[in-house]
């Protein structure tokens, strides 16, 4: 299931062609919205919009680290510089120049997701999460741990309430399986990772409907928008309410 997510982080990368297509198409899996700049002059004139700076200091027609200072000058955007492998020094200059994190070109692509993750936890910090959460028809209570669908009271053990509260909390966002493993569960994959695929399974069926949690291959899950025509399990099974379904 596809969704567009209109208040996706906004990413610039800022590198040689090859290098920012390469970028790009994988930034795009992680639903991150992307713009390309070929060179430092391009990146100083369309920055200012932006929520994160993937920087090359290895630019064209500048010195990436007159434009790294450049655009910690001018606003708060997260700077990830990219820079030579083993080169300390140039690592040193960018810190100084104003990134927040500075990698080897070549590093690995989940790391670079992490790195990507880290900065923006820190550029943005995550507001404390509401005590109730209504994504209409589903209302979820954190103080008195209630679901409710179409007005239904939905039967969950404790961890598939957190599971869910943890994911509409982050509504418009893919919470990865390693941040739902430590949030839920409270370790590092100490347990195994079919421990979420178990609960998300067994919530799909609460819940009614497949869509109201949504697989993103590789990353985690997102909260979804459901199924209108369904209701939900414990309602079918309660007798509340029911509807004729023709």
């Amino acid at each position: 299931m596809e969704i567009v997510v209109s208040d996706a982080t906004k990413v610039l990368v800022v590198a040689q062609t090859a290098a920012a297509e390469a970028f790009a198409k994988n930034l795009n899996k992680r639903r991150y919205a992307i713009r390309s700049a070929n060179s430092g002059a391009e990146a100083l004139r369309i920055h200012r919009d932006v929520d994160l700076v993937i920087l090359s200091l290895d630019l064209p027609d500048m010195d990436g680290l007159e434009v790294c200072r450049s655009i910690r000058s001018e606003g708060t955007a997260g700077i990830i510089a990219l820079a030579e492998q083993g080169d300390e020094l140039e690592r040193i200059l960018a810190l100084q120049a104003g990134a927040d994190d500075c990698v080897p070109r070549v590093c690995g692509w989940r790391e670079l997701i992490a790195r990507v993750e880290a900065v923006m936890r820190r550029v943005n910090p995550r507001p404390a999460a509401p005590e109730t959460i209504s994504l209409p028809p589903l209302y979820l209570d954190r103080t008195t741990r209630d679901v409710r669908l179409s007005g239904h009271r939905v039967d969950v053990t404790s961890k598939e309430f957190d599971l869910l509260y943890a994911l509409a909390a982050r509504a418009g966002t893919v919470v990865s399986r390693r941040e739902l493993m430590t949030g839920v569960w409270g370790d590092h994959w100490a347990t195994t990772s079919r421990t979420i695929d178990t609960h998300v399974s067994s919530l799909r069926a609460k819940l009614g409907c497949g869509q109201w949690i949504v697989t993103v291959r590789g990353v985690g899950y997102q909260i979804g928008r459901g199924c209108a025509e369904l209701e939900p399990a414990a309602t079918r099974e309660t007798g509340g309410n029911r509807r004729s379904r023709g």
